[in-house]
């Protein structure tokens, strides 16, 4: 098996992964609102998220590592200096964030083992271009998995924050910026999604 690439910091990533042998992995309106929880807790102190959509066997995010994380014990930031176990890597907080929900999942359904399929799936994100194409991907996956019709309809993404002016920790005005302004945001995504392809797992 291929090591999985080392997530670092300063890079975007199209972070992505499904239940094992694609089983559900949110059956109830709860699992969705209590793995964001879990994502808050575990990933916002390691990355900047910018896009989002939670299926029900699998989800999409577009994160950046950053820069104040390294992978040693002291995190170095513009204030002050904070220690950290050694071993708080940006892959060690993913993997916790899927162990604890895999836990209470476990525990809801009655059932045993793995959850997720192991590693969870990390690629590298580069060019200004590729990264709109992938919000467009992620935001209309609902689309493509014929769950609506339109992006707006599903309301496990991003694509809500986008478009609100309603506080957020996502990443709102990158975002916006990448497609010029709210109104060509909304337009490519109704209009142009269906253009993106990507070769890999969806």
């Amino acid at each position: 098996m291929t090591k999985p690439e080392t997530l670092q910091p300063g890079n975007f990533y199209h972070i992505y992964n499904r239940g094992i042998n694609s089983c559900n992995i949110f059956t109830e309106q709860r699992n969705y609102s209590y793995f964001l929880k879990l994502y808050e807790k575990y990933i916002f102190q390691i990355a900047d998220t910018f896009a989002w959509v939670l299926m029900p066997n699998h989800f999409h995010f577009l994160v950046r590592i950053k820069d104040s994380v390294v992978n040693s014990d002291r995190v170095l930031n513009p204030v002050r200096v904070v220690k950290t176990n050694k071993k708080t890597t940006p892959s060690l907080q993913f993997s916790k964030l899927f162990n604890a929900y895999a836990q209470a999942f476990n525990k809801q359904e009655e059932r045993h083992g793995a959850l997720f399929e192991r590693p969870f799936k990390r690629k590298l994100v580069e060019g200004e271009d590729y990264l709109s194409d992938l919000i467009l991907y992620i935001h209309n996956n609902p689309v493509r998995h014929r769950f609506c019709e339109k992006t707006e309809q599903y309301p496990w993404s991003s694509y809500h924050s986008c478009i609100s002016e309603k506080p957020t920790k996502l990443q709102r005005k990158s975002v916006i910026s990448w497609f010029d302004d709210i109104s060509n945001f909304k337009f490519v995504h109704n209009e142009m999604a269906d253009l993106v392809q990507f070769d890999e797992w969806d």
